[in-house]
């Protein structure tokens, strides 16, 4: 299934994409995609129903966030061996982590907010794995078993705000306002097909700039699950996000960094595609 969010900001509500790829109200079964709404067995339930027969959202209709009520918004950085390499980093023995803070979750085509400060805002096409079921100490043999399903992020950064002003940690330049895009859908795990092979895309203003795949990720998904859950619960209705593949913006010679007006689109293989446009903060 692809689950979406749809509706005014702070108003969406919770719906489907049917066979015929049309948007369906699912309002009438489940309260949100969120939390216990993810379990296995209320997955399950939605799988057995005939989507054609609920109502039709309007094509026009904003888009939210594919999860609501996110607790836990992790991130892996530096996953990608040729990402490491083109910012002149070493490559990881252990996953590099940090946070985005949850208020940075917004719509997958919601304009991204520049902060006034701002010199070098960057682009991330990356996979977001979102889970289903609470998990601690999960063994990586087991981890997928609390896996909802997929989603596409943009892990929007400030180079500046990360590296030159972080007091030597990344989460200011992660977490502004607007900085997590996350959808336009999660297709949960059994049709996803093989998570380690999905093609990566971004482009900025029609130029591309990120052309990668999952297979060259440093930690899989699994281990990741597994080991986050060393150090946390995740709940139902987390999100990781599991690291870039090379072309972003600081990686470039010279750098390129996003303005004003500027346009990025990005897909991930069966995860559907975002558009922002990078907008003044007010």
């Amino acid at each position: 299934m692809k689950l979406l969010r749809v509706g005014p900001l702070g108003q969406e509500k919770p719906a489907a994409i049917d066979k015929n790829g049309d948007i369906r109200d699912l309002s009438y079964l489940v309260e949100d995609i969120s939390g216990a709404q993810l379990s296995q067995e209320s997955l399950n339930k939605l799988a057995e129903q005939d989507l054609t027969t609920l109502p039709l959202i309007p094509e026009d209709t904003r888009i939210g966030a594919c999860v609501g009520n996110v607790g836990k918004f992790v991130c892996i950085g530096l996953n990608y061996k040729d990402h490491a390499e083109e910012a002149n980093m070493p490559i990881p023995t252990e996953p590099v982590v940090f946070n985005k803070w949850t208020s940075a979750i917004c719509g997958p085509n919601d304009d991204i907010v520049k902060p006034s400060a701002s010199i070098k805002m960057d682009w991330e096409v990356e996979l977001g794995i979102v889970i289903g079921e609470d998990a601690k100490n999960v063994s990586e043999a087991d981890a997928l078993d609390y896996v909802a399903g997929y989603c596409l992020i943009n892990d929007v950064s400030e180079r500046h705000f990360q590296l030159e002003i972080s007091g030597g940690q990344w989460d200011k330049g992660k977490g502004c306002d607007t900085f997590g895009p996350t959808g336009p859908w999660m297709v949960t795990k059994d049709e996803v097909g093989d998570v380690h092979n999905l093609d990566m895309k971004l482009s900025v203003n029609g130029t591309t700039y990120q052309n990668g795949n999952t297979k060259t990720m440093i930690f899989k998904p699994a281990f990741i699950v597994s080991y986050l859950s060393r150090f946390m619960t995740l709940n139902a209705g987390d999100i990781i996000s599991t690291g870039t593949p090379p072309g972003v913006g600081m990686g470039q010679s010279p750098e390129v960094f996003l303005n004003v007006g500027d346009k990025i689109t990005l897909s991930i293989s069966g995860l559907g595609e975002q558009s922002q446009t990078v907008v003044a903060e007010s």
